[in-house]
């Protein structure tokens, strides 16, 4: 007695602890499936913020680039009229300038490369023969050319935006420019270094050659950064987002595109202890609201330790009154508040359901043909009672296999057997959902037709017969059926009458040739 409260005491102690273990793993593992989750949410929404951002500035740099480069074919058509006029040339070169605030500087050169014009004037160029790369870019190919970056004749990096001057006829005369100053105040600059925060993040710009176009740090512009895998995409020409490290090895979120007029690369990019630096806090914050729910429910789990022991006794008492026939009812009415307890409960009803499908299943052996599945002369009685009783019209046919003795002494009686078998399911193929099978002798069967008349009995005897001539009776070949019709009450009020009649009309069927439908 000792022993067992000893052991009962230990069981209630283990499943206390490992309530509580679990209760605290969980809490544990949620928290941290929650910190991961949100972990990288943040870093998702990040890298998507900034590849969107990078594509929409791309798509403005473009912009502007084909606003510039549309300026200057305007200004190349003006100055065609009297490119020779060096006083039209200043006025149109002034006036590029000043429209608008696209260009830092403003020069004109003939078709040798000679500076004809330029605004300022300050840049004192003309009369010298540019040979910068954008000058002779521009020359050589006689096309809109966006240089890359250099350093001019006046030694400013720039870029060289050019728009060559052909005249009426076709004739180059040579070629008007922009010039965007990349270490000092552009609209280029101004329109990339709208991108900044405190928390670190900035963009820059990239060229093909991994020269920094555009940098906020402005000492960095013009130099060369290796080593890193978002500028490998965008000299492949790729756009996207991923994590890196920059030059001076902080983990950046980046998220980059290209502008297609240049192939340079905008990345925008946030590093990545600033996107995380509010989690911890957050994750803080949620253990500390967490721990008064935590302190309640460590009330209840003791609370609930104390209570498995009544489930458990209950279902026990039910396990010994198998027998009962009301042990069932007792056994659903258990309150099984936790996994073990519930999953004992339905193994139990499982169990007495099962005896019960079992018994069920005797029944239904005790009333079945074990050789074609259909009901015997049990089900054949009980069919005839209920619908006797409910007053129920029914039909009656009596179905027999001819010379089926030849096929037994000619084939054996296995091939008699499955001579049977196909019958009955060409029987159930050719019947109507409700109609019921019996088999009453050995090659003998009854089809039970209830709310059937003769003439619909005849319609289902005669689509069986035919079936049946017609089907493949392998190794047996072709056989044959003859069927006699009867019906309740109008062949006879006594059931026993009308099964008889359904007989007397197979014989007669037989008589007159076989392979036929009689119907008394």
């Amino acid at each position: 007695m000792n022993l067992q409260s000893v052991t009962k005491m230990d069981l209630r102690r283990l499943i206390l602890v490992l309530t509580l273990a679990s209760a605290l793993i969980s809490l544990a593992n949620t928290l941290y499936a929650s910190y991961q989750v949100q972990r990288q949410q943040l870093i998702d929404a990040t890298l998507e913020s900034n590849h969107a951002y990078a594509t929409k500035l791309a798509a403005s740099t473009d912009d502007f680039f084909a606003s510039a480069m549309q300026q200057l074919g305007y200004g190349a058509k003006v100055m065609a009229k009297d490119f020779s006029d060096r006083h039209f040339l200043n006025a149109e070169a002034e006036r590029l300038l000043l429209q608008t605030d696209s260009f830092n500087s403003i020069v004109i050169i003939d078709g040798k490369g000679e500076v004809l014009s330029t605004s300022p004037q300050s840049l004192n160029l003309v009369g010298q023969v540019l040979e910068t790369p954008g000058a002779m870019a521009s020359i050589t190919s006689r096309k809109p050319v966006i240089s890359e970056p250099y350093i001019s004749a006046v030694g400013n990096l720039i870029i060289f935006i050019s728009h060559p001057v052909f005249d009426a006829r076709g004739r180059y005369l040579g070629a008007i420019s922009g010039s965007i100053y990349l270490k000092r105040k552009s609209i280029l600059n101004r329109l990339l270094g709208s991108h900044y925060y405190e928390d670190g993040s900035y963009l820059y710009v990239v060229d093909q050659k991994r020269r920094l176009i555009y940098h906020p740090v402005v000492d960095r512009v013009g130099t060369t950064v290796a080593g890193n895998t978002v500028i490998d995409d965008v000299i492949a020409g790729i756009a996207g987002k991923k994590q890196v490290q920059n030059s001076m090895g902080t983990e950046m979120l980046a998220g980059y595109s290209i502008i297609p007029a240049t192939g340079w690369g905008i990345v925008a990019q946030r590093p990545k202890s600033a996107t995380l630096a509010s989690l911890d806090t957050l994750t803080l914050g949620v253990l500390k609201n967490s721990l008064p729910v935590m302190a309640i429910s460590l009330l209840i789990i003791l609370w609930c330790a104390r209570m498995i022991s009544k489930p458990l006794k209950q279902l026990a008492n039910g396990a010994r009154t198998m027998d009962n026939p009301l042990t069932a009812q007792q056994i659903q009415g258990v309150k099984s508040w936790y996994f073990e307890s519930a999953e004992l409960k339905k193994a139990m009803l499982l169990g007495i359901g099962l005896l019960q499908k079992n018994i069920h299943k005797l029944r239904q052996d005790v009333q079945t043909d074990p050789l074609t599945g259909l009901g015997n002369r049990r089900t054949l009685e009980q069919c005839l009672q209920n619908w006797e009783q409910d007053e129920t019209p029914f039909s009656v046919i009596s179905v027999d296999v001819d010379f089926f003795k030849l096929i037994n002494d000619s084939y054996g009686h296995d091939a008699g057997d499955l001579v049977l078998k196909k019958l009955a399911q060409h029987m159930r193929d050719c019947a109507r959902a409700d109609d019921v099978f019996c088999r009453v002798g050995g090659e003998e069967f009854l089809i039970l037709l209830p709310k059937a008349d003769q003439q619909e009995a005849l319609q289902v005897a005669q689509r069986l017969r035919q079936q049946i001539e017609h089907a493949d009776m392998s190794p047996v070949g072709r056989v044959t059926i003859s069927l006699g019709i009867a019906s309740w009450p109008a062949s006879s009020h006594d059931v026993a009458q009308v099964l008889k009649q359904a007989d007397q009309m197979l014989y007669l069927a037989k008589r007159n040739g076989r392979n036929r439908v009689e119907m008394g």
